[in-house]
């Protein structure tokens, strides 16, 4: 397992390197601009609300015989609902998104630390940005909550784009150590 994942880091370096990059950039462009980055975050998720939304209730007409219809209803009716209010009144959702992005900061801290954690286990090397990565993702759920209500309006589009630059910096320096193991490194694992 530990050399196929090495050989695999080994071989595709270059995506996780441009993944790293591009995070790096939108997390420095939202740290600039944190309120206009909030506001593009409670749009995109204006729109994913609508949309999914607008199929959901297609899908629930077009089985309207199967069981759980009005379920189903409700949902996409939901969804639809709650994509309007982000869309036509951005402002209003800000502290809604604000609790989910603390969800979100948890869940993935804590993802991150595991992920560290499993390939410092496979002998991968840098596995402890990663751990960083986590443990800020754990700080930065802990301020965005200590900073409630007040700190909605711009929190929202700075804590993305920190938590995009540390996300990014993992990715660019496991990238480049990935590089620099190659297949006969992968096989020295094991």
């Amino acid at each position: 397992m530990g050399r196929s994942l090495t050989t695999s880091m080994h071989e595709h370096w270059v995506l996780f390197l441009v993944e790293g990059i591009v995070l790096l950039v939108l997390g420095l462009a939202a740290i600039v601009m944190p309120p206009l980055a909030t506001l593009g975050v409670e749009i995109l998720f204006g729109w994913i609300f609508l949309i999914s939304g607008i199929a959901g209730l297609i899908t629930t007409f077009r089985m309207r015989q199967a069981p759980g219809f009005l379920w189903a209803l409700v949902s996409a009716i939901l969804g639809i609902v709650a994509g309007i209010v982000l869309l036509f009144w951005p402002l209003t959702g800000i502290l809604s998104l604000t609790f989910v992005l603390i969800a979100y900061y948890v869940i993935e801290g804590v993802a991150s630390i595991m992920f560290a954690l499993e390939h410092k286990s496979e002998l991968s090397g840098r596995w402890g940005w990663m751990l960083v990565s986590g443990i800020v993702d754990l700080f930065l759920a802990a301020m965005i909550f200590s900073g409630l209500p007040g700190s909605a309006a711009w929190a929202l589009g700075l804590l993305v784009g920190i938590n995009m630059v540390f996300g990014g910096s993992a990715l660019i320096a496991m990238a480049l150590h990935a590089r620099d193991i190659g297949p006969r490194s992968a096989a020295s694992a094991r």
